[in-house]
């Protein structure tokens, strides 16, 4: 939803020109002061007019991030807008960078590389890259690495059809730049070579190219699908960057051997030294990748403004916070290498992990800058408005655009709730345009309603009078936050290249050796791929093995009609005889089966549908005002599931729904829209869960989302008095009460609703099968709403056979990293480098160790090991009164370490927590254990 009318707009407007004046001359920067919501606008609409690299530095990472996505919103997905993050890791660390923000800092790098050739050279428009100072201080490889300056190649790291190449030097030059050698290319940075056919997959593309050779000249490249391996379109060239920052073979060996025996590690703890001296030794021949960006410091040295090109601008996005939080980090890491030191883990004059802030502004001095200062400052931003707010005033929005219309003035509403407001606009006798873009200048007396979110609206005034072209340059812009009062976020989602739904089988399943099913011909091995015909019938294809030796060659374009076996691993199946006909009377025997299953089916879902429950009305204006107060985008698969539910609910028939989300996708937001439709029309909602911290929890979620609603919610659980608890349960009898969050307590014969219309029974793989029916039979026509990461094998059997309804819920939360699991044997050691790496970065810590008996000899334990620590402990078998106030401390950061049990494996939100140490994995189930991973 691009909104590049509106830059220029305020690239018209003669307040906006006056202040590009002083950008890229010599002296002071200049100075200009922006409001909140306006900051995006004046970094777009500068760099869109001066159409130079841009360079952006923002305080901390959270606003390089919320930036990026804003200006995303006003130039659009097709410009080159980038975010470089900071590596997840911390200083010191010896692990690897997540991949994706590996790539994420590569192509941002890259773009900025390049940009530093002709324009005529390289061919792409001046990036605009977005990044915070944490992530601005870290040194990266040389640009000339980057860019491809110092290959050898006439076109650096592009490769063009009919170009003529040298294939073992090309392959050993991909591998100098971090690329990895795999049978089957599926992720970015790999490649594979097999005959005259060479797969790559640069780590800043969305899709992997092949190139075909014809001798030693480029024949043809194309990019293909990474799942199914099949071919998609022709492409003239491909270009690839380097895979990895850190590039032993790139650097200058002599530097880096200075730099090895300066070293002091005559402090080093024995192991620590020969480790680190080992791998010190194989940088150069053999580097262990997991562990390179521990040496960072050590191989790169080039700072990211020696990236921008001469004309570049580097803009301060409030340069005093950014020097502010500079100083700190690296105060920060003066105290994490002493640490380290004094404990022997890494030696002394250890190169550092970031440059300094005066190394940094030192070099910043010799570029052109902009500082952009926040409104909260003593000047106050000349060009840009405070927009009104209205709260949901809509009629008096509708007045207003009335006086602005007939000032001349346009006005363009980002919101989610176009329509909405269109209708409520309409009824008021004014007509505003739902677009799905603003491409153009918006004309004068316009209303724009565009799909989207930005954080903050303004109004800008050009002051005209008459003055036609003036007026053109006036303009106010209104979001959700002015509108309504909140306002959601957009969040920056990488376009999908391929469908994630489609099931056909992937050339990369088809390993050498493994087994597969030909729809026509049945069970074979597959041996590999081979080329065969000639001239333009020359053509790629699987080579698949059948009994007594017979072979049968399948053209990749008919990859469709070849699956993977599926089945028990230990017991090879038997191979189909080509010619026969066994595989058509197994494949008639298991279309009897079906038919038989079918039937079955069939009958149970007739019997469902003669059943009739409760049939909901449609969503309320109550029901879009609460899911407007979601503070969070919905993911794909969220909102697909939510529609599901909602649609379930509005049919005659009871809703058996089982939700299945990995941990943290997003399962109780779907439960608590379904329990708010149920309260609209009247009746009540149980809600099951299986700890008594968790049904807190959930109570307060509830309590906090449905506060501005005339909605009561309680929770029953032994966390609650006697007197308490009978008080709910006469509530719930009443009807008094409209949502109730339990633990098993709530299937006790005791408890009897007035008029149940949703059961939800959340974690559902920790009830038998006797409360689940209990919680139904409390009335028959009750819809049902089942959550779950880990399902138990007879619900899931039910969801996948068709007897019960299935959602998935596969896409994580933005920002969301993947959980790095390691196995170890116990070790002290690794426990305490574990903990006090947590505590470095200011997290907290679960050390779970299932035994109450011996649990406060495991605390102690961890007092001697770690004395600086701070240390609860919270188990199921502590008084009620007791967990919860050890609970509510742990969340309020009163400790830094949480020894407990199981009791924290159901759906507790404690976002501070990222360490996980589980003492005696052994003896957990797979369920538990992946429930426990993803805590």
């Amino acid at each position: 939803m691009p909104l590049k009318g509106v830059l220029s707009t305020v690239n018209a407007h003669p307040g906006f020109l006056r202040l590009l004046e002083g950008i890229g001359s010599k002296g002071p920067p200049p100075q200009i002061t922006a409001r909140q919501g306006a900051t995006p606008v004046y970094i777009g609409a500068i760099w869109d007019r001066l159409r130079t690299p841009v360079l952006v530095i923002t305080p901390r990472p959270e606003d390089a991030r919320r930036l990026h996505d804003q200006l995303l919103t006003y130039l659009g997905d097709d410009e080159p807008v980038y975010l470089l993050p900071e590596p997840e890791v911390l200083p010191f660390e010896r692990l690897a960078v997540d991949a994706n923000t590996s790539n994420q800092r590569l192509e941002a790098l890259a773009a900025l590389a390049l940009s530093r050739r002709p324009k005529e050279d390289s061919g792409c428009t001046p990036p605009l890259v977005v990044v915070s100072v944490n992530a601005a201080l870290r040194p990266t490889l040389p640009s000339i690495v980057m860019s491809g300056g110092e290959s050898n190649g006439a076109n650096g790291n592009s490769w063009k059809t009919g170009e003529r190449i040298r294939l073992n030097d090309l392959l050993v030059r991909w591998v100098e730049l971090g690329y990895r050698s795999e049978p089957v290319v599926e992720v970015p940075g790999t490649f594979s070579h097999r005959g005259g056919i060479i797969d790559i997959f640069p780590s800043h593309s969305n899709l992997p190219f092949r190139i075909e050779l014809w001798d030693d000249q480029i024949d043809t490249i194309r990019t293909f699908d990474p799942r199914t391996q099949r071919s998609l379109d022709a492409a003239s060239s491909v270009s690839i960057i380097p895979a990895r920052e850190q590039l032993p073979n790139t650097v200058d060996r002599n530097r880096v051997e200075g730099l090895i025996e300066q070293m002091d590690f005559t402090r080093c703890d024995q192991e620590i030294r020969e480790r680190i001296e080992d791998e010190l030794v194989t940088l150069f021949t053999a580097p262990n990748v997991e562990t390179l960006s521990f040496y960072n410091g050590l191989l790169n040295q080039t700072n990211i403004l020696e990236y921008l090109a001469a004309d570049g601008l580097v803009v301060l996005e409030r340069p005093g916070l950014i020097e502010g939080e500079a100083q700190e980090l690296e105060e920060r890491f003066i105290r994490m290498r002493s640490s380290r030191e004094e404990r022997g883990e890494m030696p002394r004059n250890f190169p550092a992990p970031s440059f300094t802030w005066t190394e940094f502004a030192e070099k910043l001095e010799t570029r052109s800058r902009l500082h952009l200062h926040s409104w909260l400052s003593e000047t106050e931003d000349t060009l840009f408005n405070p927009a009104f707010s209205y709260y949901g005033r809509l009629e008096q929005l509708a007045n207003d655009a009335k006086r602005y219309a007939t000032e001349g003035k346009a006005i363009v509403a980002v919101t989610q709730h176009g329509r909405r407001l269109a209708e409520i606009l309409e009824q008021e006798g004014v007509t505003a345009t739902i677009t799905s873009s603003v491409d153009q200048q918006p004309q004068r007396r316009g209303i724009y309603l565009v799909q989207g979110a930005l954080r903050e609206g303004w109004t800008l005034d050009a002051h005209s009078g008459d003055n036609e072209a003036d007026a053109a340059a006036s303009l106010v812009l209104l979001t959700d936050a002015e509108l309504f009062g909140s306002v959601k976020e957009r969040r920056y989602r990488r376009r999908q290249t391929t469908d994630p739904g489609n099931q056909i089988a992937a050339l990369s399943d088809l390993v050498a050796g493994s087994y597969v099913v030909h729809i026509d011909h049945g069970v074979a091995r597959f041996s590999g791929t081979t080329r065969m015909g000639e001239g333009d019938e020359d053509k790629e294809y699987l080579v698949l093995e059948y009994a007594e030796n017979d072979k049968l060659y399948v053209p990749t374009e008919h990859l469709d009609r070849v699956t993977s076996y599926v089945g028990a691993q230990d017991h090879p199946p038997n191979l189909t005889r080509l010619g026969s006909a066994e595989w058509a009377r197994i494949k008639e025997k298991v279309k009897g089966a079906t038919r038989e299953m079918a039937q079955e089916l069939l009958n149970l879902h007739a019997s469902r549908q003669v059943a009739k429950g409760h049939e909901f009305s449609v969503d309320t204006v109550w029901q879009q005002e609460l899911e407007d107060s979601f503070p969070f985008e919905e993911t794909p698969d969220q909102a697909t599931a939510i529609n599901e539910v909602k649609a379930d609910m509005e049919q005659i028939k009871p809703m058996d729904r089982l939700i299945c989300g990995d941990v943290g996708y997003g399962k109780t937001e779907v439960a608590l829209r379904a329990a708010f439709k149920t309260v609209n029309d009247g009746m009540q909602v149980g809600l099951l869960v299986p700890t008594t911290v968790l049904a807190q929890q959930h109570y307060a979620t509830f309590s906090e989302r449905l506060s501005p609603f005339p909605i009561s919610v309680d929770v029953l659980s032994r966390f609650r008095t006697h007197k308490e608890q009978q008080e709910v349960l006469e509530n719930l009898k009443s009807g008094a009460l409209d949502i109730v969050i339990g633990t098993h307590r709530l299937l006790q014969q005791d408890v009897s609703f007035k008029n149940l219309g949703l059961a939800v029974v959340d974690e559902e793989q920790r009830f038998g099968v006797a409360h689940k029916e209990r919680l139904k039979q409390l009335r028959k026509e009750v819809d049902v709403l089942t959550l779950s990461a880990t399902p138990i094998p007879r619900t899931l059997n039910q969801a996948l056979s068709g007897i019960r309804d299935l959602s998935t819920m596969d896409t994580p939360p933005e920002a969301r990293l993947p959980v790095k699991t390691f196995v170890s044997e116990y070790s002290e050691d690794l426990i305490k480098e574990a903990i006090l790496r947590e505590m470095e970065r200011g997290g907290q810590i679960f050390f779970l160790h299932n035994r109450v008996k011996t649990i406060e000899q495991v605390a102690a334990d961890l007092r001697e090991l770690v004395p600086q620590a701070r240390i609860m402990i919270g188990h199921g078998q502590m008084p009620e009164m007791d967990l919860e106030d050890v609970m509510v401390a742990f969340s309020a950061g009163e400790a830094d370490i949480l020894v407990c049990t199981t009791i924290i494996e159901s759906g507790l939100d404690l976002p501070n927590v990222n360490t996980l140490i589980l003492d005696r994995a052994d003896r957990f189930g797979l369920s538990q254990l992946y429930q426990l991973r993803g805590r």
